[in-house]
């Protein structure tokens, strides 16, 4: 006979989980998913578009909201039944089962209270993540490449939509640049604190002398916002240029002129785009991309809030606010709040939620400027 007493462990869990439903307001949330399926199910919802996909989008989040933490009350249900049950067999197998399920359920309550701290303006919303080079040379590049597989990763481990909205490919290794959207919910607030000049250190692949390199890279995160489509921009404000869309080593991905750049020129703003299939499909993700961020520089303006949301980020020294090193020690470090991982090559994998959690509480518990 085995010892499987795991109360203490499962009450605790549901006291926890009793608190984040609490904050979380499921009531609020189903009211919300009423009001929205009745506004969805109208026959005439799809005579305005912009205002059907508004719908249909708020709708999808909050469904997805309510069914995690549903989820998550009847995996504590199950796990009460599956330590019962192990008792009365006296299986050990199944006993095991419960031990692993509990570690489960501690780490996805344990996100969920993170979660609970994202009660920002716009941290509900989903996210557009651009990654720059910055100095560094090829090992820039390589690193920036290195950091969008990592995000990419960790939206695939979490079952997050990802739509890759443009690559520029570097003329040596890696990418100069690249733009994507997870839209999912809380997605902004929880990448937000991924947002800055992250630095990798290590022994260079692409130099002959054996020597240690230092290279950046900027990782900038946006909401994505209904309402900057409301935003008006002249065609006399913009400059669009058209060009070939280019896969790794300058290869051509597609036969005609598709690939789309947007420059706003009272600001200089930039938005590049070229995943899509049509020329016209690229100019309406590269809009879209550059009323969210005119959008969000209006709000800072009126808000005086600068580099609250997107920020401006040199990718250089004096600005980072992670270190990876890929030589001796091998550690991710993130500057801001201390918190180390010792094996780099898991977190390159995806497995960031640590470092994003760590984030999250140093935010909400820092000083307000």
């Amino acid at each position: 006979m085995f010892e499987l007493d795991l109360s203490t462990e499962i009450s605790a869990l549901r006291a926890t989980f009793r608190d984040i439903r609490a904050v979380v307001d499921t009531d609020a949330l189903e009211a919300d998913i009423a009001r929205l399926s009745e506004e969805a199910g109208a026959p005439d919802l799809w005579d305005d578009p912009a205002n059907a996909q508004k719908v249909t989008s708020a709708l999808s989040h909050r469904q997805a909201e309510l069914k995690r933490i549903t989820a998550i009350e009847s995996r504590i249900d199950d796990l009460e039944v599956l330590v019962e049950l192990a008792i009365e067999a006296d299986d050990e197998d199944s006993a095991a089962e419960a031990r692993a399920e509990l570690v489960s359920l501690q780490k996805a309550i344990g996100d969920l209270e993170v979660q609970t701290l994202l009660d920002g303006e716009y941290d509900d919303r989903g996210a557009v993540v651009t990654i720059r080079s910055g100095a560094g040379g090829d090992d820039a590049t390589d690193f920036a490449e290195m950091l969008m597989r990592m995000y990419l990763r960790w939206a695939e481990r979490h079952d997050y939509p990802v739509k890759v909205l443009d690559t520029s490919y570097a003329e040596g290794a890696g990418i100069k640049s690249a733009t994507f959207e997870i839209d999912a919910p809380y997605i902004y607030g929880t990448l937000s604190v991924e947002a800055g000049t992250h630095r990798l250190a290590r022994i260079s692949p692409f130099g002959g002398a054996d020597k240690r390199q230092t290279s950046f890279a900027a990782v900038e995160v946006i909401p994505i916002m209904e309402e900057a489509k409301e935003v008006e921009v002249p065609e006399n404000d913009i400059r669009v240029d058209v060009f070939r869309s280019s896969g790794p080593g300058g290869q051509s991905v597609n036969t005609t002129d598709s690939a789309v750049r947007i420059t706003h020129i009272p600001t200089g703003i930039v938005v590049s785009m070229q995943n899509e299939k049509s020329q016209i499909q690229n100019r309406a993700a590269a809009m879209r991309v550059l009323q969210t961020r005119l959008l969000l520089a209006k709000r800072e303006e009126e808000a005086a809030q600068k580099k609250e949301l997107a920020g401006t980020i040199t990718a250089s020294w004096g600005d980072q606010m992670r270190s990876y090193f890929l030589y001796g020690q091998q550690l991710v470090k993130d500057l801001r709040t201390g918190y180390e991982v010792g094996n780099p090559a898991t977190v390159f994998d995806g497995d960031l939620d640590g470092l994003i959690a760590a984030g999250i509480r140093w935010r909400k518990q820092k000083p307000s400027d």
